[in-house]
């Protein structure tokens, strides 16, 4: 098997780290620490280690929209600084053994529970406080959304934003083939958003806070510079469903939390009570010293 580049598979495929991209510090065939390092633990009942990525956002977007619900949901986020390998320390191991990010400790009960995935982690917290799972009818449909923006995103972030924006150099085949994914997925959201202003129900579901930091911010030309690329202007209902979202007092805090790009004033590398939103953001920080 050959391409057009002349590249032909080896027999046994070794790992080149030297040919993984803009990320490829990231990734590495194995699992497992790589060095010791034991993670922070604060005042609160809830301990998340995250950055602020797509997946890092649903869980500190949730957490905030729980307390602007009035939710006993106080929470320390700690900074993993995953283009600095933070993932692959031997706390953050112990918590969650694949190193992705967010990983979250629940320390309610008698004992400390571990929960990874962020959709595993919205699960738990939607549930726990009975709240952002619309009504019981809703159930299946909530789960079915949540399942496609675990299933989907990937193509979006791995496939398509790898190739398009990360890869070492532009490859033909796998930007087309990812683009026209990418695509498809917008369309479908597009699809059944119309006449909706929520995916389930009446109301913000964690179906919402799953997809919209993937979706959302990609037709709002927030993702990988491709608003052009993808004609993102075609998908009206998907930017309408998407401007509603980020308009949130919960959605704005929640996108600071852990973020360290942008504007200095958006970015809440840790947060650990509601006012740090107001006095440790990062260009207050750097103002200070």
């Amino acid at each position: 098997m050959s391409g057009n580049d002349g590249y032909t598979p080896p027999r046994v495929w070794t790992w080149d780290q030297e040919n993984g991209g803009k990320w490829g510090s990231l990734n590495r065939p194995i699992a497992g620490a790589t060095h010791d390092k034991p993670l922070p633990v604060g005042k609160h009942p809830f301990q998340l280690y995250s950055q602020g990525t797509p997946n890092g956002v649903k869980v500190t977007v949730l957490f905030e929209e729980l307390l602007e619900a009035g939710h006993e949901a106080d929470y320390d986020a700690w900074l993993i600084r995953i283009g600095e390998g933070d993932q692959f320390g031997s706390g953050f191991v112990e918590i969650n053994p694949n190193s992705k990010i967010p990983a979250l400790v629940d320390r309610t009960g008698p004992e400390p529970v571990r929960v990874f995935e962020s959709g595993a982690i919205l699960m738990h917290l939607a549930e726990k406080f009975g709240a952002f799972l619309g009504a019981p009818s809703d159930r299946p449909e909530l789960l079915s959304w949540l399942m496609w923006q675990m299933g989907s995103a990937p193509y979006l972030g791995g496939g398509f934003g790898h190739f398009y924006a990360y890869a070492p150099e532009p490859m033909e085949y796998p930007i087309n083939r990812y683009a026209m994914e990418a695509k498809r997925q917008l369309d479908v959201l597009n699809r059944h958003l119309e006449g909706r202003e929520w995916m389930v129900g009446d109301d913000l579901t964690i179906a919402d806070i799953a997809i919209c930091p993937w979706y959302g911010r990609l037709v709002l030309g927030e993702a990988y510079d491709a608003g052009e690329f993808l004609s993102v202007h075609e998908y009206t209902n998907v930017i309408a469903w998407a401007e509603r979202f980020y308009d949130r007092p919960g959605v704005k805090r929640g996108r600071m939390v852990n973020r360290t790009f942008g504007d200095p004033s958006q970015q809440l590398w840790e947060r650990h009570d509601a006012s740090d939103f107001e006095t440790r953001t990062q260009d207050k920080v750097k103002a200070a010293e």
